[in-house]
């Protein structure tokens, strides 16, 4: 308990810490004893006043309102109420409770049939006032709200009320329109009242005294009349604790309602936009398909024909060295025996010579000599013969000749002619004018020829595209069967020899040993799939593309580049057989879907490690066919 003693004497304003600390000591070691049962408390140093039992809330909005700034308290007494506050939030403090600086969000419960004005609104009455000039003027509202705000009222305004004899020594206070307003009001009030400077106390009283009285306006102030009573109907309504959480009850559905509204429109309209979007992208993915495939078809026919050129082109050149050659031989042949030819005429013009010297000679001998004439005569018409046909054959090789070089003249022209009429065609439109007769008539004479030459290459095309058809047919029959032997392989379980094989799917066994390696148990699962998820999406990047191109068998080829910075990166903090599996999969994407980057099934020999044939399996689906077929 509490001597009377140290009511009688006080102490400083310097030494109100140092007696609050003791006073704190004392309370906690229970004497003055504070809590009375679960529930009730009650004041020490306030025992004889009116109120002795308060709730715990009540008790510590009592005990700060009298330690921060009662002015009708000693020191001693301010001191004594801030140890009580103190030791109340630090020792016995009720699980779940909220000290006075906490807002309450919730309705209290108690008063609901209670009739408030509305915004909360608190009454100060007894302001002192002096008269000066002819009107009453006392304390602004500004200083009273720094007041109440000191004590922990939190007010938002407070207002002196004016007549016309001058301030009225009456002020309206203020609060939040929430429940911590609310609180805050009540606080206020019961501060007041646990100083007997309540409402009762100002009705209830003769002599006021100097003191403020103040307390939270109700039904009766709102229909007193006076200047109080009018203010208080000007700037509120009187409603109920049950009226208000009715109102925010209503509010609180209709915002609801409205937004319940407002998101089911907006996820109709958010399915509307991705039902677009799926469309959208679905057609661009056709549309992107077809471009891919016509650009495909025609870069492959651009180049069967550049390939068709160059080896018609080929073909030409070698039948002409071949022609060449022969003629070249034929030529040699005809010059040989040309010089022999020569030879044997001038041999045989030296034999006449001399055969018509000695005819000369010898015409004068005798008749024995007749018949070596005659058989002189019989060789001489032997050799002019043998001549003559010498003459013939040197003339027959040499029409030969020219017979050659006429064929294979022709046969270069009929190669090479579409080309040349064309070229000139072109070269004519430029040389002449539409009056120059001569120049159209050999144009249209070459237009004709270039027509028949083209006829012919139409005929030679039609058969070639035929065949092009027959082939297409028929491996758009095999990649059917191999789609189909695909899609059948996909449902039998088990790892064979013939299986599917998801290329450009990212093997994650290397990403998990590697992490084993770096971290503990419990993490290196969750990093190898984080990081084999992030390098997956990497590798679908069409942008990245770790390829360089070199030249084998004079060939041009793609192969990885092993100086690519995120491979050598990867390299570094997983090590070779996590930067083996991201380049598998990275060649089988460029492989079987470098457009897309998706993953695609393909036939696959598992045991040999390359792409199956068809052929294999169906071996493969009929050895499974029979095996099954003998087990049951």
């Amino acid at each position: 308990m509490v001597e009377s003693s140290d009511e009688d004497s006080d102490i400083s304003e310097s030494e109100i810490n140092e007696y609050g600390d003791k006073s704190y000591e004392k309370l906690k070691c229970g004497d003055p004893k504070v809590k009375i049962s679960n529930d009730t408390y009650r004041c020490p140093f306030c025992l004889g006043k009116r109120k002795r039992e308060y709730l715990y809330k009540e008790l510590l909005q009592h005990a700060s309102g009298v330690g921060k700034g009662s002015s009708t308290r000693s020191v001693k007494q301010k001191a004594n109420h801030l140890a009580l506050a103190k030791f109340m939030e630090r020792d016995i403090a009720p699980e779940g409770s909220l000290s006075q600086h906490v807002a309450v969000s919730e309705p209290p419960s108690g008063r609901d049939n209670d009739v408030f004005v509305w915004p909360w609104t608190g009454i100060v009455v007894n302001i002192p006032t002096d008269y000066k000039d002819g009107r009453y003027v006392g304390e602004s509202g500004s200083k009273l709200r720094e007041q109440f705000i000191r004590r922990g009222y939190n007010p938002v305004r407070v207002r002196p009320l004016w007549n016309y004899r001058g301030h009225s020594g009456t002020a309206i206070v203020e609060f939040n329109k929430d429940w911590p307003g609310f609180n805050n009001a009540m606080s206020f009030e019961k501060a007041y009242e646990a100083d007997h400077y309540g409402k009762r106390d100002w009705y209830g009283r003769k002599h006021k005294g100097s003191s403020l009285y103040a307390w939270v306006a109700r039904e009766d102030d709102y229909k007193s009349g006076g200047i109080i009573g009018e203010e208080l109907q000007k700037i509120g309504d009187l409603k109920t604790i049950s009226d208000i959480v009715a109102e925010e009850e209503r509010k609180k559905k209709k915002l609801v309602s409205n937004l319940t509204n407002v998101i089911e429109i907006k996820n109709k309209h958010l399915k509307e936009m991705e039902c677009k979007f799926t469309e959208t992208s679905l057609s661009l993915g056709r549309l992107m398909e077809e471009k891919d495939e016509l650009h495909q078809a025609y870069n492959e026919k651009i180049q069967k024909m550049h390939q068709d050129a160059q080896n018609h082109i080929q073909r030409i050149f070698q039948e002409h060295q071949k022609l060449k050659g022969n003629l070249d031989s034929q030529m040699k042949e005809l010059e040989r025996r040309g010089k022999e030819l020569e030879k044997r005429e001038a041999q045989n013009e030296t034999e006449r010579r001399k055969l018509q010297e000695d005819r000369d000679k010898n015409a004068m001998r005798n008749s024995s000599l007749q018949k070596a004439t005659l058989e002189q005569k019989k060789a001489d018409e032997n050799v002019l013969k043998l001549a003559d046909d010498h003459q013939r054959q040197k003339e027959e090789l040499h029409k030969r000749i020219i017979q050659l070089e006429k064929q294979l003249d022709a046969k270069q022209a009929l190669e090479l002619e579409i080309e040349r009429l064309k070229g000139t065609l072109e070269v004519m439109k430029h040389m002449g004018g539409d009056d120059d007769a001569e120049v159209q008539k050999k144009m249209e004479s070459m237009k004709q020829e270039l027509e028949d030459k083209e006829g012919d290459l139409d005929d030679l095309e039609s058969l070639n595209q035929t065949l092009i058809v027959k082939e297409r047919k028929s491996n758009d029959e095999l990649q059917d069967a191999r789609k189909e032997l695909i899609n059948g392989l996909k449902e039998l379980s088990g790892r064979a020899q013939i299986g599917v094989k998801r290329m450009g799917d990212l093997d994650n066994k290397p990403f998990i040993d590697a992490c084993k390696k770096k971290y503990s148990a419990e993490e290196a699962e969750e990093k190898a799939v984080g990081l084999c998820s992030e390098w997956d999406e990497q590798i679908r990047i069409p942008e990245w593309h770790p390829f360089k191109i070199i030249i084998a068998d004079g060939k041009h080829q793609e192969i990885i580049d092993e100086e690519d910075e995120k491979l050598k990166s990867l390299k570094n903090d997983l090590g070779d057989e996590v930067v083996k599996a991201v380049t598998t999969a990275l060649k089988e994407v460029n492989e079987y879907n470098p457009s897309g980057g998706y993953i695609t099934s393909e036939l696959w020999n598992f045991k040999e490690e390359r792409k199956a044939t068809l052929k294999e399996g169906v071996s493969f689906i009929l050895k499974q066919w029979k095996f099954y077929k003998r087990k049951r």
